[in-house]
């Protein structure tokens, strides 16, 4: 049996302890960013122009996006490393597939998918782990298919820990991201780089769309 980083292991108990809450905080997240919004129907516009096919939201929590995703038409999927958030997710959102997993060894066929969502879960994961999570996300995408990822963005080198308060997180300059990205057999779509708003952390978002090389 292949032995589970601990860092999973640790940002899963975590989120589990905090499920309840961040569902109640972060429920109606969406509707105050409409730029947010206008970047996940663009990428809903995407993967219906691009033949429609099943999407997958890779750590979805209780399910917001998931659903929010599904309200735009695509055939979505969620998929979470805490057991707690599914459960919520699965309650929240009953129509919609929820399961447990890990974003690095996804329970998907190659190209099974034509879309993934990736909104603030990579922002655990250590710099030297990072890279094989770009592979598993093209292993999984069709040719042709849309990655969409969001995380919090550092103005230059190094990759900056911080306290994210539910698990030790990382910023990204938004360049590295990509160039990681294209590396993995990506090309960038698009990018949206976005100022905090009053009572959020104090640091600038970023939001990179790729898409998968044919």
């Amino acid at each position: 049996m292949t032995e589970i980083p601990s860092y999973l292991s640790t940002t899963a108990d975590a989120y589990d302890a905090v499920a309840v809450l961040y569902d109640e905080l972060f429920r109606d997240a969406l509707d105050a960013h409409p730029l947010d919004r206008s970047l996940l129907a663009a990428f809903a516009e995407l993967v219906l122009t691009n033949g429609a096919g099943p999407v997958a939201e890779l750590g979805c929590g209780p399910g917001q996006v998931t659903a929010h995703l599904r309200d735009l038409g695509l055939d979505v999927s969620g998929v979470d490393l805490s057991p707690v958030m599914i459960d919520l997710a699965r309650g929240n959102f009953p129509d919609l597939r929820f399961d447990v997993g890990s974003m690095d060894a996804l329970d998907l066929a190659d190209g099974a998918v034509n879309g993934i969502v990736s909104w603030y879960s990579i922002i655990h994961t250590p710099p030297r782990d990072l890279p094989a999570y770009f592979t598993e996300f093209r292993r999984v995408l069709a040719p042709g298919g849309h990655l969409l990822f969001a995380f919090f963005e550092a103005d230059e080198e190094p990759v900056t820990p911080f306290d994210h308060k539910v698990a030790t997180a990382y910023r990204w300059p938004i360049d590295t991201l990509a160039g990681m990205a294209r590396d993995a057999g990506f090309a960038e779509v698009g990018r949206m780089l976005c100022e905090p708003q009053e009572g959020e952390r104090q640091f600038r978002q970023g939001r990179l769309l790729m898409r998968a090389s044919e």
